[in-house]
């Protein structure tokens, strides 16, 4: 155990080792089942105190790569092997979870306002220009710096490729990848995506969801190559994936010309004190599209949405579905691009997941 702090990087202390520690259980330095070191033998080693020592356990256990057992301390949760875990039991009806209103989640109107108008001073005749087929390039660039800083994702902002809603991406990806492949997804889940898959001539597959995600064996058996899941609270379940269950998804596509879809909907919401990991940003296969959308943490008339493409695939895209114009208004565009670069949009995300924390905490006492 060697484990380093570096007290001039940009990242804090806590979470420097926590993904110091995080590599060690998935590498299986600490393997399922293993003691983690004590938070005093840690502090030592570190020179961290007591407090940013749990609060790396505490991300830990919240991310599902340990558990706290009481008087005992902390031990690996996190299991891999060449098999896949054996599944858990789960009723989709008992734990279904009632989404929040979205207008609870939506942009203040005056700060929305407020940047409209900055927008049409500051670029004036520009918003009637038509954009770029991938999008605005300041926007793409916003969301590439907003998802380094935030989601943990590197990408170009070439990657990154601007949508009316999540449906219409939706559309585009049987187009990219191929009608005659056999597309997977959660069940239950939102039912658009298989309405819109079933609508271009797509085969699916319905793979049963337990309790930390979709079952091991149906994984393991499905005739599949694309796995559209959505990690994060899937709709309407309400199950998050496990840190054990995503690194089996990863697994699944290892094979070759296999694809993960990983629609990250609603995820900046989540109460966690850090969001989720995406697997777009621990494949080393560059076979992971990461789709996300504005509609939820803005306002649900704001039909905008993004993905982000392996490197690989963006001549493919050009080639097959370069010829489609940017379907969002390239004012929206700018605007959003505004609220990123400002620092609105992520001060708003911090205030929801805040009142979120708070609320939760409430109904507790």
């Amino acid at each position: 155990m060697k484990y380093t702090i570096e007290k001039s990087a940009s990242s804090p202390a806590y979470l420097q080792l926590y993904c110091q520690m995080r590599d060690d259980i998935i590498n299986q330095v600490y393997p399922f089942g293993a003691k983690l070191p004590s938070k005093r033998l840690l502090a030592d080693e570190t020179g961290l105190s007591l407090i940013t020592i749990e609060h790396t356990y505490a991300l830990l256990c919240e991310e599902g790569y340990a558990e706290s057992r009481e008087r005992s301390g902390y031990y690996v949760s996190f299991h891999v092997g060449e098999s896949f875990s054996a599944p858990a039991a789960f009723s989709p009806v008992l734990t279904c979870v009632a989404t929040s209103s979205s207008s609870a989640h939506s942009l203040s109107y005056p700060l929305l306002a407020r940047t409209i108008r900055k927008v049409l001073s500051d670029y004036g005749e520009n918003i009637l220009e038509k954009a770029p087929n991938g999008g605005v390039p300041v926007l793409r660039e916003e969301i590439r710096k907003y998802l380094q800083r935030s989601r943990g994702i590197t990408a170009t902002a070439e990657q990154i490729f601007i949508g009316s809603g999540s449906e219409y991406l939706y559309g585009l990806i049987p187009a990219l990848l191929g009608r005659d492949r056999i597309y997977a997804i959660e069940s239950p889940s939102y039912h658009k995506i298989q309405q819109v898959y079933d609508s271009c001539d797509a085969s699916v597959e319905m793979l049963p969801l337990t309790s930390d995600g979709i079952e091991s064996t149906a994984l393991r058996t499905t005739g599949a190559s694309v796995l559209h899941i959505t990690p994060y609270r899937s709709f309407p379940s309400g199950v998050s994936a496990s840190a054990t269950k995503r690194h089996e998804y990863l697994r699944w596509a290892d094979t070759f010309d296999r694809y993960i879809i990983e629609d990250d909907y609603e995820s900046e919401f989540s109460i966690s004190s850090k969001p989720q990991e995406t697997l777009f940003a621990h494949t080393a296969k560059g076979n992971v599209i990461y789709m996300n959308t504005f509609s939820q943490t803005i306002a649900p008339s704001l039909r905008v949405a993004y993905m982000v493409l392996p490197e690989h695939l963006i001549p493919v895209f050009r080639k097959k579905l370069g010829f489609y114009s940017c379907t969002v208004p390239t004012l929206e565009q700018y605007v959003l691009a505004r609220l990123l670069a400002d620092g609105d949009f992520e001060r708003h995300i911090n205030r929801v997941r805040r009142n979120k924390r708070k609320s939760m905490s409430e109904t507790l006492i």
